[in-house]
């Protein structure tokens, strides 16, 4: 999606009238999906000599060896200006650059392409720059937007009666140069009356598929999709079930693509870990965006595709007969495809549906659910895989649940459903149940005749408990989970209700990748730690104590799971478990309620791969100094330090931190010394600080805090009479005065 923005710069700088007065010699070469190496370098050999002389004879009977050693030869003492636009494949790089020597004469390649790990393959040095082009901003998308739609009015100004219709449509095209000049363009061509507008805005898949004006865009949308394999292209598909501009969990997506049979597997990988793999790869081909939500102090990443490809999609998908989307206006089922998507739906879509071959049901934004939806659901859906409840407004889950003998995966995040029936024991091929935000307080005994299961998560937070052990609850489970030895993630359980049976019973789920337990107690630390030694492919722990005046005790574990990349503490540590520092592939390391003592930081600094550090109430000293390492993290948290005083960076030490967030930390008075040294710093958050903190920041008092050359954005951030208020950019002259008079003029506000 990427590749026509980056075409578009790329040859403006190429076009530059500087530019080419440069340049001995340049060279613009398309290179598409289907390229042809030595047609290729024929043209690049054309077009060297085609502005400085006579091309040796007989070139198109040139093999590639020859073509390569005469283009290197002539380029070796000229200064050229090569663009490669559209690269789809790193192998085309390993070929055409033999053919461009680095002659120490100011030469320069460009190469543009639609795929992130093809720009890193073509990286040959350090001194080489992948440049990732960003969606225009909300501004610029709306100037680009007027100009083209408006191009025969005064001014080019949007119609008051206009606005709204046009700045959603600007929405729909989130920054796509490409999309906001096409649809502008058609616009243009329209009557400039809300109708007309509102007809295009709410027919805009159909327009993208029929429309002259627009297909184009749609076709250029379309080349990254089918590019993809076979087995990537239905994982893409998939995110068409899903209603426009919805994020989804990395979690929920891999599991239902698992269900779904669309992932193959691989020697020594588990089927989720290869998903996880398939997701990556559509990031990198600019397919699948990322972003990112706070979520308990914790960065929750979240998938979603841009509005104009999820139009594309439900195209495909319509004509593949892949899914059916059932919502206002369309609520005729036709009962072709394998799943069905009902989003928004009234009373009267439910009772559309009849029996059919379906697989997979899925809700989404559902006020209220008929009784009769699910007498008819579990009577004849009898070959469903997928049931997806996620938020929907149920309260209870019948016994006849138990009849969908095929059924894979089983959602119920976010309902009111408080017990989960015994008959769940008779879902012998279920894979995957989630149970997170619900009030099920206890897994029936029966779920362990459910030898496939793989994924268990059924932990919930408590949002109206602000920043306390007791915000996250887990559920109880019966002593002979052991059994199920195929389980892979399993969180959150409960300690304090078992013996030293459950430890026990843990230490038999070898295959565990994601593992959680609350309620810990002391004397359970000894059988825990022996448990844990035994989760050999153990990624992400997360351990809790029963009460904040509780040690998590965690030295026994002399042998600790070496592919451990997260570990999330919440309760009192004595120290730093010794074993933490063995820790080579550690990437993220959270801390709550740790209440240390000793200092942490001389323990993790060496951690090579260590990328996030949060410590919240999770140290009790005044200081904090950076002296050296942590040569990978790029976000710090310090949350919650009564006692910290001082924060102190030496210069070399954080050096590729992008995010600090500190706060609130009320005896700390100045700003980080040494911050000016945090050269990759991005994003800076302080939270609810007292007022000496803030007036010791502001630029005019001649500090040089913020000669930070990335810094884009610093927050405030207060809450006051229960609201949260945030403060940006640091620039504003009515800064100091909005603080006065709206925070400490206001003693409740701290």
């Amino acid at each position: 999606m990427g590749g026509i923005g980056k075409t578009t710069l790329a040859k403006k700088v190429y076009e530059n009238e500087l530019v080419k007065g440069h340049f001995d010699c340049r060279v613009w070469i398309t290179v598409s999906q289907s390229y042809n190496v030595q047609k290729i370098l024929m043209s690049m050999t054309k077009k060297v000599y085609c502005e400085n002389e006579m091309a040796p004879g007989q070139i198109d009977m040139t093999d590639e060896i020859t073509l390569i050693s005469q283009l290197r030869k002539y380029l070796q003492q000229k200064r050229y200006v090569v663009v490669f636009d559209d690269v789809w494949t790193s192998e085309f790089w390993e070929i055409v650059k033999h053919a461009l020597p680095c002659n120490d004469r100011g030469s320069r390649i460009i190469i543009t392409t639609r795929n992130d790990l093809i720009s890193v393959s073509c990286k040959e040095s350090f001194f080489d720059q992948v440049h990732k082009l960003q969606p225009l901003s909300q501004d610029k998308a709306w100037e680009l937007f007027c100009r083209k739609a408006f191009q025969s009015e005064f001014q080019r100004c949007c119609p008051k009666e206009l606005v709204k219709l046009s700045m959603d449509i600007v929405k729909k095209c989130e920054g796509l140069p490409l999309a906001i000049v096409a649809i502008g363009g058609l616009l243009s061509t329209k009557e400039k009356v809300p109708l007309e507008w509102k007809t295009l805005h709410d027919s805009l898949s159909s327009e993208l598929e029929c429309n002259p004006h627009l297909t184009n865009v749609t076709k250029i949308l379309s080349l990254s999709y089918h590019d993809l394999l076979c087995y990537l292209k239905v994982c893409y598909l998939y995110f068409g079930i899903f209603p426009e501009d919805y994020s989804i969990t990395s979690t929920r997506l891999l599991w239902l693509w698992e269900a779904g049979g669309f992932i193959k597997g691989k020697k020594g990988k588990a089927l989720v870990e290869v998903a996880d793999e398939y997701l990556m790869e559509l990031i990198h081909r600019n397919l699948v965006q990322v972003s990112f939500a706070e979520f308990d102090y914790e960065i929750i990443r979240k998938y979603r595709i841009h509005d104009l490809l999820h139009e594309t999609i439900l195209s495909k998908i319509g004509e593949l007969n892949f899914s059916q989307v059932l919502e206002a206006g369309n609520t005729t089922f036709h009962g072709k495809s394998r799943s069905l998507s009902i989003h928004d739906a009234r009373e009267n879509v439910f009772e559309t549906i009849e029996y059919s071959r379906v697989r997979s049901i899925f809700l989404f934004n559902i006020n209220e659910m008929p009784q009769s939806f699910m007498v008819k659901l579990f009577k004849k859906f009898k070959l469903l895989k997928v049931l997806d409840f996620e938020d929907a407004p149920i309260d209870y889950l019948a016994q006849e649940v138990g009849t969908l003998f095929h059924l894979k995966y089983l959602n119920l995040r976010g309902t009111k459903v408080k017990i989960l029936p015994n008959s769940v024991g008779m879902l012998q091929n279920l894979q995957s149940l989630n149970l997170v935000q619900t009030p099920v307080r206890e897994l029936p005994i029966e779920i362990f005749r459910l030898y496939k299961l793989r994924h268990v998560s059924a932990h919930s937070h408590d949002f109206g408990i602000k920043s306390s052990l007791y915000s996250i609850q887990g559920v109880k489970v019966h002593e002979g989970v052991g059994c199920l030895n195929e389980l892979q993630d399993l969180s959150m359980i409960e300690a304090n209700h078992h013996g030293v049976g459950l430890f026990e019973e843990l230490g038999k789920l070898s295959q565990l990748r994601m593992f959680g337990i609350s309620n810990m107690t002391t004397e359970r630390g000894r059988a825990l730690c022996t448990s844990i030694q035994k989760m050999v492919h153990l990624k992400i722990l997360v351990v809790g104590s029963i009460s904040e005046d509780e040690l998590i005790d965690l030295e026994s574990i002399s042998l600790p799971p070496p592919s451990l990349m997260h570990i999330y503490l919440r309760g009192r540590l004595k120290k730093l478990p010794n074993w933490i520092l063995e820790l080579q592939n550690l990437v993220t390391l959270v801390l709550f309620f740790s209440s240390l003592e000793e200092y942490p930081l001389s323990c993790v600094q060496a951690l090579p791969n260590l990328i996030t550090l949060s410590l919240n109430q999770a140290y009790d000293g005044e200081q904090l100094h950076f002296e050296g390492g942590f040569r990978k993290l790029k976000k710090l948290t310090l949350r919650e330090m009564k006692k910290l005083k001082m924060v102190e960076i030496d210069k070399g030490s954080l050096s590729s931190l992008e995010q600090l967030e500190i706060g609130p930390c009320p005896q700390m008075k100045e700003v980080p010394s040494g911050i000016q040294h945090l050269e990759s710093l991005k994003l800076i958050d302080f939270y609810e600080m007292q007022r000496e903190f803030v007036l010791r920041m502001q630029p005019d008092g001649g500090e040089d805090y913020w000669k930070v050359k990335k810094v884009t954005t610093i927050r405030l951030k207060y809450r006051i009479k229960g609201e949260r208020y945030q403060i940006y950019k640091l620039g504003d002259s009515k800064l100091l005065e909005r603080l006065q008079g709206s925070i400490w003029g206001d003693q409740t506000a701290m």
